[in-house]
């Protein structure tokens, strides 16, 4: 079991947007920078977790979030072929908008399984760029839109500075 202080408590296991989260959190002053948006193969552990053979594809979107300027939280998206119809056709453009805005603005949206843990920035899931050597807190999160699932991993970044804010108002959820 995974030893957490009460500030990490509110951002890893609170079940409310991340989105909404860090865009109060930097007063506004948040982005998305797409750093790869391509069909993939999943990840074996992933694929699990979906329910995928080992050959089918997913879109495999990996995003910067920053807020006030300096990237926060790297996350990797995996959305199966199967959850991409009808009325989520759409999540296949997002282009600079954050997908958990969309996921919490749907009212058939889910949340599933949520894992968390201590990850080192050297590891494979943090893209060389924004590793800083430190171990780093991350979430795996399952979501469903009407019974189909995607997965959305989230990686706190060295440069998460919410945490180290006197203001207090920065770490509620709005």
């Amino acid at each position: 079991m995974l030893s957490l202080s009460s500030h990490w408590q509110h951002w890893l296991l609170d079940r409310s947007s991340l989105t909404r989260q860090l865009i109060a959190a930097s007063h506004n002053q948040f982005h998305v920078e797409v750093q790869h948006q391509v069909w993939a193969q999943p990840l074996a552990s992933e694929r699990q977790l979906l329910g995928m053979q080992p050959r089918q594809a997913a879109l495999v979107r990996e995003v910067v979030l920053f807020g006030a300027g300096q990237p926060w939280v790297y996350a990797r998206s995996i959305l199966p072929a199967a959850t991409l119809t009808g009325p989520y056709y759409r999540l296949r453009k997002l282009d600079n908008r954050p997908l958990g805005a969309l996921l919490f603005a749907d009212p058939a949206m889910q949340c599933g399984l949520r894992q968390i843990a201590r990850i080192n920035t050297e590891h494979a899931l943090v893209p060389a760029a924004l590793s800083g050597g430190e171990a780093v807190w991350g979430r795996r999160s399952m979501f469903y839109l009407r019974g189909k699932p995607l997965l959305v991993c989230e990686i706190f970044l060295p440069g998460f500075s919410p945490y180290n804010s006197p203001d207090p108002k920065c770490l509620k959820p709005q």
